[in-house]
């Protein structure tokens, strides 16, 4: 499977054909994250969906970063499949990435899709990722692995035995598990996030997408995410969890592609 060297970091990608669409993954997550999604999305679009810096197949870092540097990660592997403008998706900490990717080179988004992510971390995500980082160092890793589906799952989830059982399996088994230091790292750059008086500025079409039931970036941060960005236009998915990738997979399928094609079909982008 095919890898690019860009910025520094030797970033693993798949992509299909068609109009670009560029994802961004969360915290912890590789290219995988998005399996339920993109075979519907390449249907439409050219999907590129990568594993970020300090995860999956892609290299690891030698010393902190900022959410930005992850920006031009991924504006050099667009670079790098002669892409010059796209639809640009970014999932929780990928959305923080997302959003320093388009108020730096805004001539390179076509539109911009925010899923449960959140405008600057301030003080208090600052020592949230402070202490989370100093727990994950004396955490188990099966432990470390059921601590994310708690944050990132529902309550009536986890009333279904089978797939919380199937979902932690694929999450044990995942053949290129996150190291504890990559983790850190790119939790510690999500502390540090701050965009919230720049993004006023965007002017290009912006969708954020929040989760109703989602305990790791309330609802609240989406909304207030959409109210700092001119016209934004703001969906929250009724019962979703952080993880509504997964747990509620064709509803954010649609979503997404709704907010695309409505796009498409005024002529925006």
């Amino acid at each position: 499977m095919p890898h690019a060297d860009v910025n520094g970091q030797n970033l693993y990608y798949v992509h299909g054909e068609g109009e670009p669409l560029v994802c961004v993954m969360g915290l912890g997550a590789d290219a995988l994250g998005l399996a339920l999604q993109v075979p519907e999305w390449s249907k439409h679009f050219r999907t590129v969906v990568f594993d970020n810096r300090d995860v999956g197949r892609s290299s690891y870092a030698h010393g902190d970063y900022e959410m930005m540097d992850i920006a031009r990660d991924t504006l050099r592997l667009a670079d790098h499949l002669e892409i010059d403008a796209f639809h640009l998706l970014g999932v929780s900490m990928g959305g923080a990435v997302a959003q320093e990717l388009a108020l730096g080179w805004p001539d390179r988004v076509r539109t911009l899709t925010l899923c449960v992510t959140w405008g600057g971390s301030g003080e208090w995500g600052r020592e949230f990722s402070r202490l989370w980082s100093r727990d994950v160092e004396r955490t188990p890793y099966e432990e470390h692995v059921d601590n994310l589906l708690r944050l990132t799952l529902s309550e009536d989830f986890y009333e279904q035995e089978e797939r919380v059982k199937s979902i932690r399996q694929m999450a044990l088994e995942n053949p290129h598990p996150q190291r504890i230091g990559g983790f850190k790292r790119q939790l510690q750059s999500m502390g540090r996030h701050e965009a919230r008086q720049r993004l006023p500025g965007l002017s290009m079409p912006v969708h954020v997408i929040g989760g109703e039931r989602d305990i790791l970036v309330p609802v609240w941060k989406s909304r207030k995410l959409a109210e700092l960005i001119p016209d934004a236009e703001l969906t929250v998915l009724e019962g979703a969890p952080h993880a509504m990738n997964l747990e509620m997979a064709d509803e954010l399928t649609e979503a997404v592609l709704g907010f695309l094609h409505e796009r498409q079909s005024s002529g925006s982008g």
